[in-house]
C-alpha cells in the first residue's frame, strides 16, 4: 500500500512538473509573439494617425517604429507570418480560461490588424464586411419603418406644428449647461460616478485623470489613456452640452468606463501577468467594441434610471442652474430618442456603401435620429474619420448588457470581470 501511495505521489508530482513546464513554455512563446504584435501595431501607427489609441510599453519600441517606418506591404507580410506562428504555438493548459482568452484575443486582434493594413493599401470593404473584420461583429440592418413608431410617439409627446426636429431642439435647448457652469457640473458628475464605482471595483492607488475642454473635433468626448493608471479626458465644446451629457461622459470616459477599463487591463494583465500586448490599444480592433460597449453600459450600471434621476435632481440640475422639476420629463423624452440609436448606424452603412452622399447622410440623421443639423454634420465627419466604428457604441452596449445580465444578478461583479479580461465580442455568448 505504501508503495502504491508513493508511486501515485511520484506520478502526480511528475504531472504537476510537466504541466508547469508546459505553462512556462506556452507563456514564453506567447510573450514573444505578443511583442511582435505590439511592434506591428506601432508600425501601422506610422501610416494611420488614429490607429494607436494608447501605448505605454517600452519607449524604444515606439522610437524604432518611427525610425524604421516599415512599408505597409512589409507590415502585412510580417503580420501573416505572425498569424502562422501564433497558430503553431504550444496549446494553452486546460483550466486557465484567461490564458485561453488571451490566445483567442491575440489571434483576432492580429486578424483585425491585417484587415486594417489591407484597407490602408486600397482594399474596399462594405460597411458590414468592414465591421466584422475590424470589430468581430456586425450591426443589424434597419429601414425607415423601424423608426416610425418611436417618431410618432415623440411627435405626440412634443406637441406643435413645427417639424419634429425643431420641436425636439427647442425642448432640449432648455437643458443646456451654461458654459460658465460646465466645469462645476462635470466635476460633480465625475465625483458621483467615481464614488459609485469605488463601492464595487478596487482600483490601484494613484489612479486619476485630468479633464480638458477642446474644440474642432468630430467627437464629443475622448479618453487618451497615458499608462501608469492615468488618463487625459477631453470634452469637445464646439456644440452646446446638455445636462445629461455630464453623467454620460463622466461614466463613459471615466468611471466605470474607459479609464477604469484601461486601468484594470494595465494592472491585471500587463503588470500582474506580464502580457505586453496590453501595453498598446489598436483602435480599429475588436477591443474597441468591448471598450465602447462597456463604457456605455457602465452608465446604467453606475446609475440605474431611478437613482440617476434622483442624482440629477439633487446635484446636477442645481449645479447647472436648471429646474429639477423638469428632470423626469426630460429623461422620458431622452429614453424615446435613445430608441432611434441604430438610425446612426444605418446612415453610416448607406453612406460608406456609396448609396447616399454626405448631405443625405446628415439628412437621414436629422430625420430618423433627431440630430440637430450641426450635430448631424459633425457625426458625418466622425463617420468619415472612423467609419464603421460607430457600431461599437450601441451594438457594443447591447451585446455587453445581454452578456452581463445573463450571468447573474450581480451586475457590478460581472461587469468588473469583463473589463479585466481579454474577452472578444464573439465570445460574449448568452446561454439559452
Amino acid at each position: 500500500m505504501k508503495f502504491r501511495i508513493e508511486h501515485w505521489a511520484l506520478s502526480l508530482g511528475l504531472c504537476v512538473a510537466a504541466c508547469a513546464a508546459l505553462t512556462r513554455a506556452q507563456d514564453t512563446t506567447m510573450n514573444t509573439l505578443a511583442e511582435r504584435y505590439v511592434r506591428l501595431v506601432l508600425a501601422v501607427g506610422q501610416h494611420d494617425a488614429d490607429y494607436v489609441d494608447a501605448y505605454y510599453g517600452p519607449p524604444e519600441w515606439r522610437k524604432e517604429a518611427e525610425a524604421q517606418k516599415l512599408p505597409l506591404p512589409e507590415i502585412g507580410s510580417r503580420a501573416a507570418t505572425l498569424s502562422r506562428d501564433l497558430a503553431a504555438a504550444p496549446p494553452v493548459p486546460a483550466g486557465d480560461e484567461t490564458a485561453q482568452l488571451r490566445r483567442q484575443y491575440l489571434t483576432r486582434q492580429l486578424e483585425a490588424l491585417r484587415a486594417r493594413v489591407s484597407m490602408l493599401t486600397g482594399t474596399k470593404l462594405r460597411f458590414d464586411e468592414e465591421s466584422k473584420a475590424l470589430y468581430d461583429a456586425s450591426a443589424p440592418t434597419h429601414t425607415e419603418t423601424d423608426f416610425a413608431d418611436v417618431l410618432a410617439q415623440l411627435d405626440s409627446t412634443l406637441p406643435g406644428t413645427a417639424p419634429l426636429i425643431d420641436r425636439y431642439d427647442a425642448f432640449r435647448g432648455r437643458f443646456v449647461i451654461p458654459r460658465e457652469r460646465l466645469d462645476a457640473v462635470f466635476k460633480a458628475a465625475i465625483e458621483g460616478c467615481r464614488s459609485r464605482t469605488l463601492q464595487h471595483i478596487t482600483l490601484p492607488p494613484g489612479e486619476s485623470f485630468t479633464v480638458e475642454y477642446v474644440t474642432g473635433k468630430s467627437w464629443s468626448g475622448y479618453n487618451w489613456y497615458q499608462g501608469n493608471y492615468r488618463s487625459l479626458i477631453q470634452v469637445n465644446t464646439d456644440l452646446p452640452i446638455y445636462v445629461d451629457r455630464a453623467i454620460d461622459l463622466a461614466c463613459h470616459e471615466g468611471y466605470p468606463g474607459h479609464h477604469v477599463y484601461n486601468v484594470l487591463l494595465e494592472k491585471n494583465l500587463l503588470r500582474d501577468r506580464g502580457w505586453i500586448e496590453f501595453s498598446v490599444y489598436a483602435l480599429f480592433s475588436p477591443q474597441s467594441l468591448i471598450a465602447e460597449g462597456t463604457a456605455n453600459y457602465g452608465i446604467e450600471v453606475a446609475f440605474p434610471r431611478a437613482e440617476r434621476l434622483e442624482f440629477e435632481r439633487r446635484v446636477l440640475f442645481p449645479a447647472a442652474g436648471l429646474n429639477p422639476a423638469n428632470a423626469a420629463q426630460y429623461y422620458d423624452v431622452l429614453a424615446l430618442v435613445d430608441k432611434l440609436s441604430y438610425a446612426g448606424n444605418e446612415a453610416a452603412r448607406r453612406y460608406l456603401d456609396g448609396r447616399i452622399d454626405a448631405k443625405a447622410a446628415a439628412d437621414w440623421l436629422e430625420k430618423y435620429g433627431l440630430y440637430s443639423r450641426l450635430r448631424a454634420e459633425q457625426r458625418v465627419r466622425f463617420i468619415d474619420q472612423y467609419r464603421s466604428y460607430v457600431i461599437n457604441y450601441n451594438l457594443g452596449k447591447d451585446m455587453v448588457a445581454a452578456y452581463v445580465e445573463s450571468r447573474g444578478p450581480d451586475q457590478w461583479a460581472e461587469f468588473a470581470r469583463l473589463i479585466s479580461s481579454p474577452r472578444l465580442p464573439s465570445s460574449l455568448t448568452v446561454p439559452h
